[in-house]
């Protein structure tokens, strides 16, 4: 997997990716997934965006976008608003590696603490982050979903 920062040409791809991967979301929330609401112009401007990519064997060894890492640093904590993976390759430990990533460049900022948030519907995802270590602080309940607050101290 190659890692680099998103620039402004890669902007159609990640809202293709980010589409792809959040899409099937839908049935089990009943509405629309948070990150299919966002202006991802607005997003590369304010936010860190990374594009994880990989060779392609069927486009003659291309790099291809396999996966988006969203992230948004704040003085005391370094959330992670999205990762999103390529639907054909999330058995692959890409999630794993973007995860990784994430926490690497919050140690490098010299943050303490990564939070994100998921749907607590997402059992899985919530079971998931936690065996990163990932704490449930709360869960909020809002007028179209309830949502799952996770947070890890680094160290």
């Amino acid at each position: 997997m190659k890692l680099r920062r998103a620039t402004p040409e890669d902007l159609a791809a990640v809202v293709a990716l980010q589409k792809a991967a959040y899409a099937p979301n839908r049935i089990a929330l009943g509405v629309e997934p948070l990150p299919l609401q966002a202006d991802y112009a607005e997003i590369f401007q304010t936010m860190e965006v990374w594009v994880a990519e990989a060779p392609d064997i069927d486009q003659g060894g291309k790099l291809v976008m396999t996966g988006v890492l969203i992230l948004q640093p704040h003085p005391d904590h370094m959330l992670i608003w999205s990762i999103a993976t390529d639907p054909g390759r999330q058995t692959k430990r890409l999630g794993h590696n973007l995860l990784m990533t994430a926490e690497d460049k919050a140690r490098a900022l010299g943050l303490p603490l990564m939070r994100l948030y998921t749907g607590t519907v997402f059992k899985h995802l919530v079971a998931w982050y936690g065996r990163y270590g990932y704490l449930v602080e709360r869960i909020e309940e809002w007028p179209d979903r309830s949502v799952t607050f996770m947070a890890k101290a680094l160290p």
